[in-house]
């Protein structure tokens, strides 16, 4: 049984997906952007899925953030382009799928679904969870 994510805890569980997303969305940055834009417009989803893997093999364990096959661009003339990639975090009894935004210095979650194995968990418990759960997903977590 999966039990969805609240409005209510949607926030705090942001913030900890933003906070485990620094280290990826870094290395993210350092590839061209226009390179990067190149992809999604041609559906590279192979090429992103690899780009992708190889930025979060740095931070989590193996199948534990990945590429969820979808991704989009932002380029306005005056200002500088936004990428974005739906992506899928899974460990333990948490999975939440969510798009990373990349822009030039910044970058942004947006939690998009939410799932626990656990019923009748309240928002704090939901929060903690996904918290333990991406802890344990690190490298270099036991």
């Amino acid at each position: 049984m999966t039990i969805r994510l609240t409005r209510v805890d949607e926030a705090a569980c942001e913030r900890i997906i933003a906070n485990a997303m620094v280290g990826v969305a870094t290395e993210l940055r350092l590839a061209d952007a226009s390179e990067l834009i190149r992809m999604i417009r041609c559906d590279q989803a192979a090429n992103i899925a690899d780009l992708v893997n190889s930025s979060a093999e740095l931070f989590f364990k193996e199948g534990t953030l990945r590429y969820a096959l979808s991704a989009g661009c932002r380029v306005e003339w005056d200002s500088t382009p936004l990428v974005e990639f739906d992506m899928e975090f899974r460990h333990a009894a948490v999975s939440v799928f969510f798009r990373l935004t990349i822009g030039e210095r910044r970058a942004g979650v947006k939690i998009v679904d939410a799932w626990f194995d656990e019923r009748d968990l309240d928002e704090a418990e939901k929060s903690r969870q996904l918290a333990t759960a991406v802890a344990a997903a690190r490298i270099g977590a036991q």
